[in-house]
């Protein structure tokens, strides 16, 4: 399973134990599962540890044999995974369209996130302030329970996802920001566990290989394609959540497992 740390915010706000959160006892279950895992608890989608306190220098093999360097710091971002519990007692997990006047990925399923700003203390801090920012979730709602180790964009930025229980759903009172975001839905996350609805692509990257995750799904808010960094962030937290492996294992790695065997080759 990932690697995971827990947020510094969290330490400051409670301990996790089912007499301090007040959600349902599944949501109870997550946070405890969650504060018990252990860094060295990991699988092929870990990427190297990042010290935030010193300027690291992290490099990916290109095609011609030369390493690409990149600034981690000056490139991370953060990403809030908000789960609640559905009528039906299910885990769900929100999500955004974003919208079509953005420069950067117009119409794109996405998580609610974006890159650190300067007054931002952790990860945490930066995915609940553009939560609050795109969609009006009060930070207040959620309790962050863990991080998760970073991610990889294809373009080199840095991405942590943020996982964070929302226990009274129903005072969430959406406020979209129309510049931002088109739509707010939700979904199954044990969705990105099975076969059905998914799909995959083999593309390339710098000469190499890999496999591109895309997931369809369909409500009253429409029909949406979820793909990319936003599936594969969401495919490992539902394997860790669950604790079990997607249905769907093929030979090609995906964009995450590629970035850690090339870091693995450059060492």
């Amino acid at each position: 399973m990932a690697c995971i740390t827990v947020p510094s915010t969290c330490l400051e706000n409670a301990e996790f134990t089912k007499d301090v959160f007040c959600g349902s006892q599944t949501l109870r279950k997550i946070a405890e599962q969650l504060r018990f895992l252990t860094p060295d608890r990991v699988n092929t989608m870990e990427v190297e540890h990042f010290d935030d306190n010193h300027e690291i220098m992290e490099s990916v093999a290109v095609e011609n044999d030369e390493f690409c360097l990149v600034n981690w710091r000056k490139k991370r971002a953060a990403v809030l995974i908000c789960l609640f519990e559905g009528s039906e007692g299910e885990l769900r997990v929100i999500l955004t369209k974003r919208s079509m006047k953005l420069s950067s990925h117009p119409g794109d399923v996405a998580l609610p996130g974006g890159k650190m700003e300067e007054g931002d203390v952790d990860f945490s801090a930066t995915a609940l302030r553009e939560a609050m920012e795109e969609i009006g979730l009060d930070p207040h709602l959620v309790q962050v329970v863990a991080n998760l180790e970073p991610f990889i964009s294809q373009h080199q930025l840095k991405v942590v996802p943020v996982i964070g229980l929302l226990a009274r759903v129903e005072d969430f009172k959406p406020v979209l920001n129309t510049d931002e975001v088109d739509t707010l839905f939700d979904v199954p996350l044990e969705m990105f566990l099975k076969e059905e609805n998914h799909q995959w692509e083999e593309k390339e990257w710098m000469g190499w290989n890999y496999a591109l995750h895309l997931f369809d799904f369909e409500s009253e808010k429409g029909v949406f394609l979820i793909w990319g960094l936003t599936a594969s962030i969401l495919i490992e937290t539902a394997s860790l959540i669950y604790q079990q492996s997607p249905c769907f294992q093929h030979h090609l790695r995906d964009f995450q497992q590629l970035q850690k065997a090339l870091n693995n080759h450059k060492d």
